[in-house]
């Protein structure tokens, strides 16, 4: 695992001052556009949702996509979109949650999960934990189960590992890399 941690890091690069001055962004375009580093996230995304028993993949808006596709393919297992309120279309589920400076909404399609599902949310980065936090809230509500969490990268110093354990009860929380 050592050498993939260290082929993940060696493509993510660092965008001082965006999207405002004193942040550091980890941009992930470059691990993207490599085939053997994307791959590598991929497969180690799918052995954990293999291990974890999952039985579909939900990925959050938008980078999830990106990443929780490709792992769901994978490992064979369907895939789920969690969207921002309003972008999809039909009957859906929705979860308030606090920001920063506010609130937002998600949403999944009310059917597409089932009381017999076991799910992995996939998403890039753990910052705060909002936005995984309310998906766990709305995964139960749907009737299913979080199977677990994994992210790409979990940028430790915000502290979102602590505001989600509770909310992911006893499911495992799996970051590839700690920054």
């Amino acid at each position: 695992m050592t050498a993939i941690r260290e082929l993940l890091l060696s493509r993510i690069r660092d965008v001082a001052d965006y999207p405002e001055p004193g942040v550091m962004f980890k941009d992930i375009t470059p691990l993207l556009a490599d085939p053997a580093a994307f791959t590598a996230l991929t497969d180690a995304l799918a052995e954990i949702a293999e291990r974890c028993g999952a039985t579909k993949v939900v990925g959050l808006e938008a980078r999830g996509f990106i990443l929780g596709a490709p792992v769901a393919v994978r490992a064979g297992l369907g895939f789920i979109p969690v969207r921002k309120a309003g972008k999809l279309p039909g009957a859906t589920l929705a979860q308030a949650y606090d920001l920063e400076y506010g609130s937002a909404e998600i949403e999944v399609h009310a059917e597409d999960l089932t009381g017999g599902d076991r799910v992995l949310i996939v998403d890039d980065v753990l910052a705060t934990g909002g936005t995984a936090e309310a998906s766990a809230q709305l995964i139960r509500r749907a009737g299913a189960d979080v199977a677990g969490l994994a992210v790409l990268m979990e940028l430790g110093f915000l502290n979102g590992r602590g505001r989600l354990e509770p909310a992911l009860n006893g499911a495992p929380l799996e970051a590839l890399l700690t920054v």
